[in-house]
């Protein structure tokens, strides 16, 4: 299984982005893996910051992004996005995709792929 994140770049306070998050390889599939993404800022420790499990019909995000990201799923191409909007300087961080086998899946169960992750920066 592969995980590729795309779309991180440059912008000004207030503007909008999307990051993306493609997963690939034999039996990688919503039904059997969480997609979760996290960032880490220059100065802090990772933060996880959102979750689409199709297995559980949930999306859940940290109380620091709620309200101004959003994460949804496209079956077809197996791929998330994360729509961050109102970015401020202290969203600047390296956002990575983890994909997290389902504990209820004996072929997935503790299988966990990270992408290399996108560069987010946000000037004030």
């Amino acid at each position: 299984v592969q995980v590729v994140e795309s779309g991180g770049r440059l912008v000004q306070a207030g503007e909008s982005l999307t990051l993306t998050c493609k997963g690939s390889g034999p039996g990688f599939g919503f039904s059997t893996y969480d997609m979760k993404w996290y960032r880490q800022g220059p100065d802090t420790a990772r933060e996880w910051i959102a979750t689409f499990s199709d297995r559980s019909h949930s999306t859940e995000y940290a109380d620091s992004v709620r309200g101004r990201f959003t994460l949804t799923g496209q079956w077809r191409d197996r791929t998330v996005k994360l729509q961050l909007n109102d970015l401020r300087p202290s969203d600047t961080a390296l956002y990575q995709c983890l994909a997290e086998g389902s504990p209820f899946n004996s072929r997935t169960k503790g299988k966990n792929y990270w992408g290399r992750g996108t560069q987010v920066t946000v000037t004030a």
